[in-house]
């Protein structure tokens, strides 16, 4: 008589063998993101990456996740460009402070490991490490059955970088008379898609029908990838003085660009400095969705707000644009109780 056979990690959900087939086939992704100060291949318990020589290094470090931008993702089955998202916003914040991206580590969490399309992730997650110049040096993956749904997944990462101590860029500089230079988003980037999911859902739209004024589907649109700005901060930085820099992630330029003033500094931003993109006005008629709501929820256009002495601001936006960055003087900086002021 055959004895039954016993439980097994398989046979609870977790295939050890998917992982290693996994390894495999992110092995070459995680490489091309390498930097030379990198001393480990990927494998290791731990990440390995030595500080160039610095007078006074500080390290800055931002986490994130994509959000349920990975929703659209699953119901379009498109995986390799949540990576770049994720990238995207732990490196647009610790650039902020003039902090140069030295490297990156991911955790991915599903309820059945794929490798492909693990490696499709991957892919997408180097990808962003590469437009950022930062070494994908670690990461974790992990099968958790019974806790996500067979093809869902969730996806957070962190970032670490340095600037010297005397050129970190915190604010502190900003005054009154001060100009704000706009750099323009790729889109919806990766905020604000819960309340896009419902609009939608309630409208009845479908991810798969072709929009003109995108030029491709709906789906498509939502998914376009993060734009990633750390290197042209970085090259503005050696030329101009960057008295202030904002991310304009979830909650808009009311909630972004205020973090980085004084409590005397109110934001003017002038909307017809420039055009959002189609989405923008898109969601807002299926939606029904008021103005307010709108800049207080997405970016609008606007993917990184620059504070700069008024005699560089034209500087500044030529400088941009030279690096096929598309760039526009939005505002300025006057007395005031803190916040924006949107006229």
């Amino acid at each position: 008589m055959k004895e039954p056979e016993g439980m097994t990690y398989r046979r609870a959900g977790v295939d050890i063998e998917a992982g290693y087939e996994t390894v495999r086939r992110i092995r070459g992704h995680v490489q091309s993101t390498f930097r030379r100060e990198v001393l480990m291949d990927i494998g290791s318990f731990g990440g390995f990456f030595a500080l160039r020589e610095f007078r006074e290094p500080v390290l800055v470090a931002g986490t994130d996740g994509v959000g349920t931008k990975l929703m659209i993702a699953f119901m379009m089955d498109v995986h390799d460009t949540v990576g770049i998202d994720l990238v995207a916003y732990c490196v647009n914040d610790i650039i902020c402070h003039g902090a140069e991206p030295l490297f990156f580590l991911d955790y991915l969490a599903v309820g059945k490991l794929d490798p492909r399309k693990a490696e499709l992730i991957v892919k997408g997650v180097a990808a962003g490490c590469r437009m950022a110049g930062c070494a994908l040096i670690g990461g974790e993956t992990a099968e958790m059955p019974g806790f996500y749904p067979p093809d869902h997944y969730d996806l957070a990462g962190f970032a670490v970088g340095v600037v010297e101590k005397e050129k970190i860029i915190d604010g502190s500089r900003i005054e009154a008379g001060d100009v704000i230079v706009g750099i323009r988003s790729t889109g919806l980037q990766s905020s604000g898609y819960s309340l896009t999911r419902k609009v939608v859902a309630d409208a009845n739209l479908s991810l798969d029908m072709y929009v003109p004024e995108f030029g491709r589907t709906l789906g498509e649109e939502l998914l376009e990838p993060t734009g990633i700005y750390a290197k042209p901060i970085l090259t503005l930085a050696k030329e101009f003085s960057l008295h202030g820099i904002a991310n304009i992630s979830g909650g808009g330029m009311p909630e972004n660009i205020p973090r980085v003033l004084g409590q005397d500094l109110q934001a003017l931003i002038r909307t017809e400095s420039w055009e959002p993109h189609a989405i923008f006005p898109f969601l807002q008629h299926h939606g029904g969705i008021a103005m307010d709501e709108m800049y207080k929820t997405y970016n609008m256009g606007i993917g990184m707000a620059l504070i700069v002495p008024s005699d560089q601001a034209d500087g500044v936006v030529a400088a941009l644009r030279a690096m096929e960055e598309e760039a526009y003087i939005i505002g300025e900086v006057v007395p005031g109780e803190r916040g924006v002021e949107l006229v």
